[in-house]
């Protein structure tokens, strides 16, 4: 997994509601851990852009309800930098739900934009999104 060139504050904790915006089935997401994350005792972990996330499925298909699955964070309403100077934010928290921790997506294809970010670290994931940002 390569680094991610920005700045990024994390602000998606565990126990958070996020939505998905592919076609797998599920329509809302609770992240339950956050994987790879390191924090400090008594201080619970957090998620930010382009992390491998464990989250069950509140709602969707009856096939997708109620399953432990891995997703990848793909936008944030918090503004992040770049290193350029830029700051970026987006107008929802949104997820993609992935097969396996190679981060092949479940679904075919991605509504609304994905961050530059996800596209360097999950190259299977920017296959399938139709506006990187």
């Amino acid at each position: 997994m390569q680094a991610v060139p920005a700045r990024f504050f994390r602000t998606l904790n565990q126990g958070s509601l996020i939505e998905t915006c592919d076609n797998s089935g599920a329509k809302l997401l609770k992240i339950t851990s956050i994987k790879g994350s390191k924090t400090v005792k008594g201080r619970k972990p957090a998620a930010v852009i382009s992390d491998l996330v464990t989250a069950s499925v509140k709602k969707g298909t009856p096939e997708m309800r109620k399953q432990v699955v891995f997703a990848v964070i793909v936008r944030q309403k918090k503004e992040f930098r770049r290193l350029s100077g830029e700051h970026i934010k987006f107008e929802d928290n949104a997820a993609v739900v992935v097969k396996d921790e190679a981060g092949n997506p479940k679904g075919t294809l991605i509504k609304g934009p994905v961050a530059k970010e996800v596209c360097l670290r999950w190259p299977p994931i920017a296959k399938i999104s139709s506006v990187i940002v």
